[in-house]
């Protein structure tokens, strides 16, 4: 008797920072696809702080630059020592800064209190946020980023998707679709990818992220 074979568990690496709301809606997705589709997730940190070292930006988003290493500190350190803490630690500090009304800080040690919330909601220790306004981690902190730059270049920023054995910067969505959509679309995006002189598709966006 013919026997129907069973889709094989799809691999992804999705690399984040908790400060950007493109990126925030793009793990949403995922997190419905999860519901839908047999996939196998890593979150993984990077951070807009690095990515912007050095470069001629305005003043105002300059200083979201500096309150960004923070979390994405404190994430470095999670994935290092607990990272079957990063994907509830990204959900639940991703809730308090996006729905939640708390993103969009300025200045060095902005996100102390989100932090320290989003810690005590997943039972992590408290002592994780040490490493939020020190450079204790950020080696740790570089070397995760650098590996979605190796993947993409360093002309994008978050998110970063790995698919398969191909990874992209998005995909880009403002609305989170569910259910059966939600998996229609991953199924598409891993077809793009499985493609190998796929690169790129964009237009103008019309609207914010609606979260």
């Amino acid at each position: 008797m013919f026997k129907e074979k069973r889709p094989m568990t799809e691999r992804v690496q999705f690399w984040f920072d908790v400060s950007c709301p493109f990126c925030w809606q793009t793990s949403r997705w995922m997190k419905e696809v999860e519901k839908v589709r047999d996939i196998d997730i890593e979150w993984i940190p990077m951070s807009l702080s690095v990515l912007n070292e050095g470069r001629d930006i305005p003043e105002g988003y300059a200083k979201a630059m500096e309150a960004n290493w923070g979390p994405a500190r404190v994430f470095a350190k999670v994935k290092a020592e607990a990272p079957e803490k990063v994907d509830a630690l990204y959900t639940a500090m991703g809730i308090l800064v996006h729905p939640g009304g708390q993103g969009g800080k300025k200045g060095y040690g902005a996100y102390d209190e989100v932090i320290a919330e989003a810690l005590a909601q997943v039972g992590l220790p408290a002592e994780y946020a040490e490493v939020a306004n020190t450079d204790a981690v950020d080696e740790a902190l570089r070397a995760y980023h650098a590996t979605a730059m190796a993947e993409v270049g360093d002309d994008v920023g978050t998110p970063v998707v790995k698919l398969g054995d191909t990874a992209f910067f998005g995909p880009v969505i403002t609305r989170v679709p569910t259910g059966e959509e939600a998996g229609e679309i991953f199924d598409a995006a891993v077809r793009l990818a499985a493609y190998p002189h796929f690169f790129e598709l964009k237009r103008s966006r019309t609207e914010d992220p609606q979260v």
